[in-house]
This record gives C-alpha cells, structure tokens and sequence, in this order.
C-alpha cells in the first residue's frame, strides 16, 4: 500500500507594498474616552477620587470617638481603600500617559471594572451610614455639643464625593468591557 505523506511547508502572508507616508502613520486605536484608564480624564478622576477620599480618611481619623461607632470604622476603612485603589491607579494612569499607551486589554479592563466597582460600593455604603449616624447624633439625640459633629459630615460629604467621582470610572469601565 503506497500512503503519500503531506509536506506542509510555511507560508508566508504576503506584504503589502509600502506607500510614502505608510510607514510614519500612527496604528489605529481603538476609541478612546476622556476618563477612561490611560487617558487624561482618567487621571482627573483618579486623582479626585484619591483627594475626596483622603480628606475623608484624616478629617475622620483627626477625631478622638470615631472608633466609638462602627459606621466611622467603616468610612475610614473605606476611604483608606479608595485612596490606595486610587493613588495606584493614577500612578499606571500617568505611567500610560507618559508611554503613550492607552489601556485597552480586556484583562486589565475588567479587572479596573470589578475593582472600581467593588470600592465604589464600599465607599457609597459607608457614606450612607455615617450619614446616618451623623443624623441621628445631630438631629434626633441633640448632642453635637458634645460630639464633633461638623467633622463627621464633614468626612462624610467627602466620603460621597468620592463616590461621586468613582462612579463615572466604573461605568465608563464597564461600558468598554459591554462594548467589546
């Protein structure tokens, strides 16, 4: 019995011919949005988040009773994760800007994604109970003389600008992962 076996020999995909200005022209990018990661928006976002969260995190932290209340630990536990999640962020924001690289891997995306949203929450539900608790110290026990009551809303509008600036990098994330 005679088996012929197949050679496979490469191929090589064939070149197009080069034109005068070809070789000079900038690749094709995939769209770039102000505020996404490696853009110039991006990097105001990044660094308002890690402001808004900062100035929370002190303002609580300068205070003498917030570990007397569980919802003041847990706004500057918070705040203490958005202003690292955001300080790294912004550093690989003006590493990107600088290099002139845009983030558009869809592992580096969705991991952005999970992790703006994960803080995201976290800061908003923070905020929402020392919000409550600075209510409920202020208005219904009266006793703000006694409390520093102005630091605790204080923390706490920051806490939610924080958020309010974090929202937009999550869902402009997440709208680059739908979208592919």
């Amino acid at each position: 019995m005679n088996v012929s076996h197949p050679a496979v020999h490469p191929v090589e995909p064939p070149v197009p011919p080069l034109t005068a200005g070809a070789a000079n022209a900038p690749m094709a990018r995939m769209k770039e949005i102000q505020g996404m990661p490696g853009t110039i928006g991006g990097l105001v976002l990044r660094l308002s988040q890690f402001a808004f969260a900062a100035v929370a995190l002190s303002v609580m932290a300068s205070t003498s009773d917030f570990p007397s209340v569980t919802a003041f630990r847990y706004l500057v536990a918070a705040s203490s994760l958005q202003s690292l999640w955001s300080l790294s962020l912004a550093i690989l924001d003006i590493y990107a800007l600088l290099v002139g690289r845009c983030f558009q891997n869809y592992r580096v995306v969705s991991s952005f994604a999970v992790g703006d949203g994960v803080i995201s929450i976290l800061t908003l539900a923070a905020a929402c109970a020392s919000a409550g608790i600075t209510v409920l110290i202020g208005n219904d026990l009266g006793s703000c003389a006694q409390n520093h009551c102005i630091e605790f809303e204080t923390a706490t509008a920051m806490a939610f600008l924080s958020w309010f600036t974090a929202l937009p990098s999550f869902l402009l994330n997440f709208w680059s992962l739908a979208s592919r």
